[in-house]
């Protein structure tokens, strides 16, 4: 007879696991992520989204084990690329796209964000996720356009501004509701954009 343990360890947590339909595990993960903006990831726990969910704690400590390895799992499913696919014929054409696109959809992501907080500086597997699905996607976006800008001559390739383009967008999100206690909205990033990154790329 093959004990769990001889079975190594992924074949054991498959084992404890329970077979969920995609839209149960949606639920779970969408419940767990809006206690996390709405609470904080601190004062998240297992009890309380069982209860939002209207199951047993067990079935979540079955399929997770942990609150970060839950958490971590309902980030990677919410990768997302906003940026994808955003091509106008011009890297100018395409920040200010991006402009629109970020402060349409940010709100509730930079909340996520917000909340996470210290914790993903203290968990490499949340830090890992939160990367993975909600900043590495757009990150590569970025760069694609800024290599297609390259391409087209309309940016020097070693002009020392373009690395920081994602950090100063990245950066624009996050701080606005920090400093103003407003979301960063399309009009603001907009403006963002034309004030601060297209001089700067000599593409005003």
């Amino acid at each position: 007879m093959t004990s769990q343990a001889a079975e190594g360890p992924e074949t054991a947590v498959a084992s404890r696991r329970s077979k969920l339909t995609p839209e149960r595990e949606q639920e779970f993960f969408d419940a767990v992520l809006e206690q996390v903006r709405e609470c904080g990831y601190d004062s998240v726990t297992m009890e309380g989204v069982a209860a939002t969910t209207r199951c047993s704690k067990s079935t979540l400590y079955r399929q997770w084990r942990t609150k970060p390895q839950f958490v971590a799992a309902a980030l990677r499913a919410r990768r997302s690329a906003r940026f994808a696919g955003i091509d106008t014929g011009t890297l100018a054409g395409d920040l200010r796209e991006v402009a629109r696109h970020a402060g349409e959809n940010y709100a509730l992501e930079g909340r996520l964000f917000q909340a996470l907080g210290h914790a993903v500086l203290q968990d490499e597997e949340l830090q890992a996720a939160l990367r993975g699905a909600l900043v590495e996607p757009e990150t590569e976006a970025l760069r694609a356009m800024i290599d297609r800008g390259v391409a087209r001559g309309e940016v020097p390739a070693d002009h020392p501004a373009l690395e920081f383009i994602p950090a100063q967008i990245f950066g624009v999100l996050r701080a606005r509701p920090v400093l103003e206690g407003r979301d960063a909205d399309e009009t603001y990033i907009i403006k963002f954009i034309e004030a601060a990154v297209l001089p700067t790329l000599g593409l005003a």
